[in-house]
């Protein structure tokens, strides 16, 4: 009997403007785990989709053991023995875990739900998963890397056959991961097979049995994963060779400070204390740290969005206060968040309204919104960078991740920033289109702009920066010139107030 439990031929899928799969192929074999890459756009979500039943296929066929299926909904694929981890989570943030577990399956004592039942199912789920949580708490309490490996828990309770699991660990820390990865032998011993999505390189080459690469939303091929290196997935998958990951540099950061900050220090007592660092026109400034270094809240602070107990900002030798988002915007700093799904992009609008909505006033006259402006500003700034959308009025949830940063980076410049705070701004995002995002940032350094970037990717945290300022335990322990920089001297101010082993360390702990 073949090992094959899954295979999807011929699939073609097309939206408004955009042919997003054009003949695609899969076949996933019983206990494997099968990697799927490509660029940001390359389809490989929406064959997902295909499989889970969000989307229906144009052409095509799914064969699910030796059996041809036609797959309507997502009921019917998790009937099936498909379950699906979604890179973007929504849970019902004010009802209890369990309860998002079992959703649409509780368990019942005549007609009423029974939540001891319901309760001891979950508490052996995650014994079964070495999850510690409490079943009783409201999952909007939970941070986002545990609600993903809740997740994950939930379609380890359908006993699926197969489950999908698209960029699993964008939220987890090191440990985290090496968890999951556990959870997933088990599975693959149970005979259950894996459908990975991932941009980490390492990971893919480290979990998986079989890569399949897409491009521009055709198959380009299958192959063992122990066959593969990471700059053959590169080439493959960006159809070129890339030698190098970061683009040549053609700017000099002028010696003169944009931004001073002096004792900035929080009202949260665990948070960040008597920071002191300049930031100088046309740099790009790195800050790099462990989990719990307080970089995020940092800058959110610089921005208006947490208060500071005490000390002071300059910009341009001039003392500035910041008490919100919309003093920073005025003094041109600009943020571009972490998480962008959560709080940078308003999925259910379009490209038009997400990329000028910071800037509405100057698009207004006596209360009244010039819709041609907003149009003429929103097309030249995403232009310019090169954004991949079939229109302005696209919504800009149906975008790659790569092209929804750019959006907000088309956002924000539209503001004129001289600051311009970008934290984690590749996360999430595949190699050809981090290039884009790094070639953008170092044409604005050299216009003069001043970059900030928390960055989780040591590669990424050495090969862009001009400067490395490092925290700990919200501390700066160190700033570093780029050409004095390498991943030990980072690590060690890093780990200047961790009580850890030097053995212990690693440097993909490099985040948040």
């Amino acid at each position: 009997m073949s090992d094959v439990i899954l295979e999807m031929k011929h699939i073609t899928k097309e939206f408004p403007g955009v042919k997003a799969l054009d003949d695609v192929q899969l076949t996933v074999r019983k206990g494997s785990v099968h990697a799927l890459m490509g660029e940001n756009g390359a389809g490989k979500s929406t064959l997902m989709k295909c499989l889970f039943g969000i989307y229906h296929e144009d052409a095509g066929e799914i064969i699910l053991d030796g059996e041809k299926l036609e797959i309507m909904n997502s009921k019917q694929a998790l009937d099936l023995g498909i379950s699906m981890i979604h890179q973007e989570l929504h849970p019902i943030r004010f009802r209890p875990v369990m309860e998002n577990i079992w959703l649409g399956r509780f368990p019942m004592r005549g007609i009423a739900v029974d939540k001891k039942t319901m309760y001891q199912k979950t508490k052996e789920l995650f014994k079964e998963v070495d999850l510690d949580v409490n079943p009783e708490i409201d999952a909007g309490k939970l941070s986002a890397s545990t609600l993903q490996l809740v997740e994950i828990a939930k379609a380890v309770s359908y006993n699926s056959k197969i489950i999908i699991m698209d960029e699993p660990t964008s939220s987890l820390t090191e440990n985290e991961t090496q968890h999951l990865f556990k959870i997933i032998r088990q599975l693959q011993d149970k005979g259950c097979a894996i459908i990975y999505i991932s941009h980490k390189m390492e990971e893919i080459l480290k979990i998986s049995d079989e890569v399949t690469i897409m491009r521009d939303g055709k198959y380009v091929g299958t192959w063992d994963a122990k066959d593969l290196t990471t700059d053959l997935i590169i080439k493959r998958m960006v159809g070129r060779d890339m030698t190098n990951r970061f683009p040549e540099k053609h700017y000099t950061p002028q010696d003169i400070p944009i931004l001073k900050v002096t004792d900035y220090t929080s009202t949260n007592p665990k948070s960040f204390r008597h920071v002191n660092f300049e930031l100088k026109k046309g740099e790009i400034l790195g800050i790099g740290g462990l989990v719990g270094a307080q970089r995020t809240e940092l800058v959110e602070a610089i921005f208006g969005l947490r208060s500071i107990e005490s000390g002071t900002v300059e910009m341009n030798g001039k003392p500035i206060k910041i008490k919100s988002p919309p003093d920073a915007i005025e003094a041109k700093i600009a943020l571009l968040t972490e998480e962008r799904r959560a709080t940078g992009i308003f999925g259910i609008l379009s490209v038009l309204d997400n990329t000028v909505i910071a800037n509405q006033r100057a698009y207004a006259k006596g209360g009244v919104l010039k819709e041609n402006e907003r149009w003429k500003a929103a097309k030249k700034s995403n232009e310019e960078l090169k954004t991949k959308t079939p229109s302005m009025m696209e919504l800009i949830e149906n975008l790659s991740g790569g092209n929804q940063q750019k959006v907000l980076l088309a956002r924000w410049l539209l503001t004129n920033p001289e600051i311009l705070i970008l934290d984690e701004p590749t996360r999430g995002i595949d190699v050809g289109a981090k290039y884009e995002i790094y070639t953008i940032m170092h044409k604005l350094a050299e216009e003069g702009k001043a970059i900030i970037m928390i960055s989780s990717e040591m590669p990424e945290l050495l090969g862009m920066s001009d400067r490395i300022m490092v925290m700990a335990e919200g501390r700066v322990t160190g700033t570093l010139d780029a050409i004095d920089a390498d991943s030990v001297s980072v690590m060690n101010y890093a780990t200047h107030f961790v009580e850890k082993a030097e053995d212990e360390i690693d440097e993909s702990e490099v985040v948040k």
